[in-house]
């Protein structure tokens, strides 16, 4: 049976999509209710986390099998280390990007099939909130960034990483509630539903 960690939530979506904005506004809306919650994200700030970051950047090589496993193993330290732990002491938490990310875009490397079996044992959050952002949109914003790309920012690799992503929710268990949010709403907007939901299942 599927373990579903309650008071867990994810934020997901490609890049340009705005899970980091959501992740801070929703996290400090959430704080303003009285509830306790943490943020984090995926990759982590840990030491696996780092080396994927730098990967990403062009900064390191790996092959796309190798890191798909520095994800998984970054992922193992991410549940034992922070989430759970947060959890038990009665904290919600909040994480931009989950496995969920690794079958969107590690999915376009190596087979879908592949990465959904190398993250099957991890659990599900009680939700996951899908910011759906044109990759037109996205791009645009990435652009206006300023910054040097990563490997995934190109047009042609979001459109199928929005393909993957479908198909990572489509084996969803029925248990967990996939929220999809309109990401050309204003950012508040789409803050007061991912906060409502959240209240509402806790």
């Amino acid at each position: 049976m599927d373990e579903i960690l309650k008071g867990f939530f994810v934020v997901e979506g490609l890049d340009g999509a705005g899970t980091t904005t959501q992740l801070r506004l929703s996290a400090s809306a959430i704080s303003r209710q009285g509830l306790k919650v943490l943020t984090t994200c995926e990759p982590t700030d840990g030491p696996i986390g780092r080396l994927i970051r730098r990967i990403l950047r062009g900064e390191e090589q790996s092959s796309a099998e190798a890191l798909a496993y520095l994800y998984a193993a970054d992922r193992l330290d991410h549940i034992n280390l922070c989430i759970r732990p947060s959890l038990g002491k009665g904290s919600l938490v909040i994480s931009d990007r989950y496995f969920f990310s690794s079958m969107a875009y590690q999915g376009l490397a190596l087979p879908f099939e592949r990465i959904a079996t190398l993250n099957a044992g991890f659990p599900y959050p009680q939700a996951v909130f899908y910011v759906d952002t044109p990759v037109s949109e996205c791009l645009k914003r990435i652009n206006n960034r300023g910054e040097k790309k990563e490997i995934f920012e190109k047009g042609v690799t979001l459109e199928k990483v929005r393909a993957n992503y479908e198909r990572a929710f489509s084996l969803l268990p029925a248990e967990v509630r996939l929220v999809r949010l309109d990401g050309l709403k204003s950012a508040q907007e789409i803050c007061d539903e991912i906060v409502n939901t959240i209240l509402s299942l806790n």
